[in-house]
């Protein structure tokens, strides 16, 4: 039997307008029987907000066309990942002001190994490793580095900034304090790995501006959104529509064939893995989604791009939940052609375990093989699809 949800808006669009921010746009939310089939009227996306950029990073055209036409595959973005261990030789690091050296003096085949112990501030590292020849950044989780100041007053903006550093693996260490946590721009082939990432103002982890073919990979992400709940998202990837401008010189931010595996994320007050609109043929894989602190999102997932495979992730829900896995049609084009498959979906709440905006023009494939419990509305709005 179909049970009717009444309609209200998305959680962010509701609560912007509450504070007078944006205007709310109602919403008509599909409902489904436990079969999975679809009946209703599809669901008004939330507009993006624009995030006023702590940082403007220069403007990299993106030559691609607007939207993607095919389901490009996969399988680029999950070649050759494995457990990352760093090598045992390289330079040891003890204090902020060596570390610091030690990223601006950085050359290909360079390992910076980190000592334990509290480096305050914020870190940047701008040179690129090669294929034959990575950049490391090695520490275990007794080494910190802490966005606060020496004082401990002012935030860092990024803790830990990767711009245009290609090649590098990022390994085991903890960050915590920062604005943002660790941002990727214009970073291709790297490795973010084991990092505890912590007490974040706003996201954890974000690569943007044509960050492409990079994995992020076994983290543990906790307590976001402590400045701006809105944008306290765990794995972000790419730019909102909205900041286009601002990153890509209007065009879409074209981070593609990223990898988002066997993360631990918990504690965001937004989604705990948002790919953005522009963003094409990634993959979202193995990691352990909670609903826990969500204040500003209603899904784990939030998925606007393109041609991603989101499989055997394992989310456990409630709280403001709404529905496990969400796809959004942000920007005409984008949102489509998307796999969700082999994915444990424990809703707790009202919506359904995986819900497709406009599922009869969005190309996107359910697989029957989700199992979904606790979704009240249903598994998912749309026909799922068996092997």
């Amino acid at each position: 039997m179909t049970t009717a949800r009444a309609a209200r808006p998305h959680r962010r669009t509701a609560r912007l307008a509450a504070t007078g921010v944006l205007v709310a746009v109602a919403v008509a939310l599909t409902s489904c029987g436990s079969d999975g089939s679809s009946s209703g009227a599809a669901r008004t996306p939330a507009p993006e907000e624009t995030e006023s950029p702590l940082e403007v990073v220069p403007s990299r055209p993106a030559p691609s066309p607007r939207a993607s036409t095919a389901a490009p595959t996969a399988a680029a973005a999950t070649a050759g990942v494995e457990r990352v261990e760093c090598p045992s030789d390289g330079t040891t690091v003890t204090d902020a002001g060596d570390l610091r050296s030690a990223l601006a003096a950085a050359k290909p085949g360079d390992v910076i190994q980190i000592a334990d112990g509290v480096y305050r501030g914020a870190f940047k590292l701008t040179a690129s490793g090669t294929e034959a020849e990575p950049i490391w950044l090695c520490g275990s989780a007794d080494a910190v580095l802490d966005g606060k100041d020496d004082d401990g007053d002012d935030d860092a903006k990024y803790v830990l900034h990767l711009e245009g550093a290609s090649w590098v693996r990022v390994v085991g260490f903890s960050v915590r304090n920062g604005q943002k946590g660790v941002i990727g721009d214009d970073v291709q082939h790297s490795t973010i790995a084991r990092l505890r990432v912590t007490t974040i103002g706003d996201e954890a982890i974000h690569l943007r501006t044509a960050s492409s073919d990079n994995t992020v990979i076994g983290n543990v992400i906790r307590d976001t959104g402590n400045r701006r709940e809105k944008f306290g998202e765990g794995v972000y990837i790419g730019s909102a529509e909205s900041n286009w401008c601002t990153y890509t010189d209007c065009q879409p931010d074209r981070s593609d064939r990223n990898a988002v595996i066997g993360n631990d994320i918990a504690g965001t007050t937004s989604e705990n893995i948002d790919i953005k609109e522009g963003t094409t043929g990634g993959v979202v894989r193995g990691n352990t989604l909670s609903s826990d602190a969500l204040v500003e999102a209603d899904s784990w997932i939030d998925v606007k791009g393109n041609g991603w495979l989101v499989e055997d992730n394992i989310g456990v829900g409630g709280g403001t939940l709404e529905d496990g896995i969400q796809t959004h049609v942000i920007d005409e084009g984008w949102g489509q052609q998307n796999t969700f498959r082999r994915n444990t979906l424990t809703v707790n709440a009202t919506g359904f375990g995986v819900y497709i905006h406009q599922p009869d023009r969005s190309q996107n494939i359910v697989a029957c093989d989700n199992e979904v419990t606790g979704a009240q509305s249903g598994p998912f709005n749309t026909d799922c699809t068996r092997d």
